[in-house]
């Protein structure tokens, strides 16, 4: 283990965030940089379980108690040798993820559990700054083509596997640059776009080829792909947002989350002056208190809103883990992240019943009621309805499935009852040389899931090529989280 009084003697402690006057006033991360000697010390916490749940709360396995040794002794080489083992981005994981490892923490059965996200940012940003991220081209390439559709991070971590694996692969994406959500879903205050190049151009170094701009299903049919390549993977997310059909949806104003956050990147990156959706000077409300959400009251900060309210239909969640979500599952309990550190305005248990315009059709307000869970559904709690000026709204209530575009009709690919793409123990679809991963086959989920997904799918695919396969097999798809 690291230190062995180390989860007795140090407590936890997080990098500090840079203060809030100063950093809404720019697009940049909000941490301020960590040393390395207060890094060791919180590596050195961990307790080198006998059972370390921690790796069962990680969908990805990552091999926690080594790296954190590793990082204790200052075998930084070594450390980042053993995360990238398991996997392909920890510098996306370790801006991004909710860190279901640390929920599973044994340490945090009775205490603070270890900053386990944070030692695995810092690992990976150590091995970038000191040159030891380099590319991994294959030593034989197979003759086989791969083509993966959608640049998120399972179409990403499919992609360098199979690259790596020697197939060629190209990786089609329909917007303008590849990254998928990682580039226009996550704001710049969360991870810079540059983190997310910097690995592209090692992708690329080793072979894997980008199509940005390539509308798959109409540029390119589904029978061409079919025709060129020996295998597809679809890691096109699940990205039929879930709308709310009621009165006054159609008044100019009310948006979608991913309608508005890709204009908050390119402002942010200089490549608008005046975004399309700007809400400098404006009234805005965010329905939906998830971390699309918590990303919208970000970017509406950053472009100057005048007021911020963000609705919750469910009740405030407790500051402690709840009875029904005891240790190792991952607890909802309240949080705070960095947007709502800068303004928190939350109104939990409400719902929104109308949209309310304008005589010229544009947003002025939003009618909500309080309400309370009754008999299995939300009921409104009479006397409560009430108006609360909104010049925007935002919804940023999940995604519900993929959407069903041509390619999926044009693959003859089959789906489930949740409107997932199907597929079986293998990744495989109903179609022969078609494979699925990610958000596309899970449903909404964790960019460490998408990870994990993207890999386990990389390893099915190269044994359908090659007969065999040395790639890991991290996860079956019908493996779940260790949530409630």
């Amino acid at each position: 283990m690291a230190d062995p009084k180390g989860f007795l003697t140090t407590p936890r402690e997080t990098p500090t965030r840079r203060p809030v006057d100063v950093r809404i006033q720019d697009w940049k991360e909000v941490y301020e940089p960590q040393s390395m000697e207060h890094l060791q010390k919180q590596a050195g916490r961990c307790m080198d379980c006998g059972i370390p749940f921690c790796h069962m709360g990680c969908p990805l396995g990552n091999l926690i108690p080594e790296w954190n040794e590793l990082i204790w002794r200052g075998d930084t080489e070594e450390a980042i040798a053993r995360l990238h083992a398991t996997n392909n981005f920890p510098e996306f994981t370790g801006r991004l993820c909710p860190a279901p490892c640390e929920t599973a923490c044994v340490i945090g059965i009775n205490a603070d559990a270890v900053t386990i996200k944070q030692v695995e940012l810092r690992t990976i940003e150590e091995a970038f700054g000191a040159g030891n991220v380099k590319p991994l081209p294959p030593d034989r390439i197979s003759g086989k083509t791969v083509a993966v559709i959608g640049s998120g991070p399972a179409g990403l971590a499919a992609a360098q596997q199979l690259t790596r694996a020697g197939h060629t692969v190209a990786v089609y994406e329909r917007a303008e640059k590849i990254g998928g959500l990682l580039r226009y879903g996550i704001p710049e205050f969360k991870m810079e776009k540059h983190i997310l190049d910097r690995r592209l151009a090692q992708m690329e170094k080793e072979g894997t080829r980008f199509r940005p701009g390539v509308d798959v299903g109409g540029e390119i049919t589904g029978d061409q792909l079919s025709s060129k390549y020996d295998a597809i993977v679809l890691a096109i997310g699940a990205t039929q947002w879930r709308d709310l059909p009621i009165p006054g949806r159609d008044f100019k104003g009310v948006y979608q989350a991913m309608e508005f956050l890709p204009w908050g990147n390119k402002q942010a990156l200089g490549e608008v002056e005046t975004p399309l959706i700007n809400v400098a000077g404006k009234h805005v409300v965010i329905l939906g208190g998830g971390d699309t959400g918590a990303d919208c009251l970000g970017t509406s900060i950053r472009q100057g809103a005048a007021s911020i309210t963000q609705l919750e239909i469910m009740p405030r969640p407790s500051d402690e883990r709840p009875s029904n979500a005891p240790w190792p599952t991952y607890p909802m309990i309240y949080r705070v992240s960095s947007a709502h550190e800068e303004k928190d305005n939350r109104l939990f248990a409400v719902s929104t019943e109308e949209f309310l315009g304008d005589a010229n059709g544009n947003l002025r307000a939003l009618k909500i009621v309080e309400t309370e869970f009754v008999n299995g559904k939300f009921e409104p709690v009479a006397g409560t309805a009430k108006e609360i000026p909104a010049d925007f709204a935002f919804l940023a209530l999940g995604f519900t499935g993929p959407e069903k575009n041509a390619l999926i009709d044009q693959l003859e690919v089959g789906l489930d009852a949740k409107g997932n793409i199907a597929r079986d123990e293998n990744y495989a679809t109903n179609v022969d040389g078609v494979f699925v991963a990610g958000d596309c086959g899970r449903g909404q989920s964790l960019i460490v899931w998408a990870i994990a997904e993207g890999r386990s799918a990389a390893s099915a695919v190269d044994r359908y090529l090659t007969g065999d396969t040395q790639l890991p097999y991290p996860i079956a798809p019908t493996a779940r989280p260790m949530m409630v």
